[in-house]
């Protein structure tokens, strides 16, 4: 992992936009190496569309941004993959294939990745599980997991490539809350090794029990708590 001085994520005079209408305007955020970053908002205010982006989903049709060393003003759609070996993304809906073990799930995110020593792939799939606290289910199915454990196995996932930055989309929206404390708990732990993190999240509870920064989509803007008074309730 590249622990330079730079920005992980830096956006320029952004406009963000929903199909053909613009959702956010003027966005303008850098999220540091070490940093953990929560993204607010009510339903359809612009976080997973600005996410989206972010990951090169939907292209970024004005302003600049450079994520994970790649210009998404210019970037080809043959660079797509690099730009994901860079950056974990982490979805509330899991996108677990239903038919393939956990072994093979992360097993086919490596080779569309570029892995091909299947020794390596073995030790690093490994790793991650532990890291996860599910070392003993590589060989279990999705449908045998709890909805915590198929989350970690998104988070696990996300790892592999070692990433400078991981997107979470309402990583713990499908959870219960002590289990979606569990989850949290792993993202600070990930945060604490230097993975910067952005997490899109409606738990009102996290932000009163952790105070980091705080970006929030509200009327087409983006506030950050860094320069705004950025308020939130439990409706958020």
């Amino acid at each position: 992992m590249d622990f330079s001085t730079q920005p992980v994520l830096q956006v320029n005079q952004a406009t963000i936009f929903q199909g053909i209408d613009p959702i956010l305007t003027n966005v303008n955020f850098s999220v540091e190496q070490h940093e953990f970053v929560f993204l607010i908002g009510r339903t359809g205010s612009g976080k997973s569309s600005l996410l989206k982006t972010l990951y090169a989903d939907l292209e970024l049709r004005s302003g600049s941004a450079e994520v994970a060393g790649f210009n998404l003003e210019k970037i080809k759609i043959k660079e797509i993959p690099f730009l994901r070996r860079k950056i974990g993304i982490i979805f509330q809906d899991f996108q677990l294939f239903n038919d393939r073990s956990v072994a093979e799930n992360l097993a086919f995110v490596m080779r569309a990745t570029g892995w091909t020593d299947k020794s390596k792939i073995n030790e690093r799939m490994a790793e991650v599980l532990l890291l996860v606290g599910l070392n003993n289910a590589s060989s279990k199915m999705p449908h045998q997991l709890s909805g915590g454990e198929q989350q970690r196995v998104v988070i696990a996932r996300a790892l592999l490539n070692e990433p400078s930055i991981l997107l979470a989309d309402e990583p713990t929206g499908n959870l219960d809350p002590d289990v979606a404390d569990g989850i949290f708990k792993l993202f600070q732990e990930i945060n604490k090794k230097g993975t910067a993190i952005l997490m899109a999240t409606h738990n009102y509870d996290l932000l009163r029990k952790y105070p980091y920064r705080v970006l929030k989509c509200e009327n087409g803007e983006l506030q950050d708590s860094q320069t705004h008074d950025v308020s939130y309730g439990s409706t958020y």
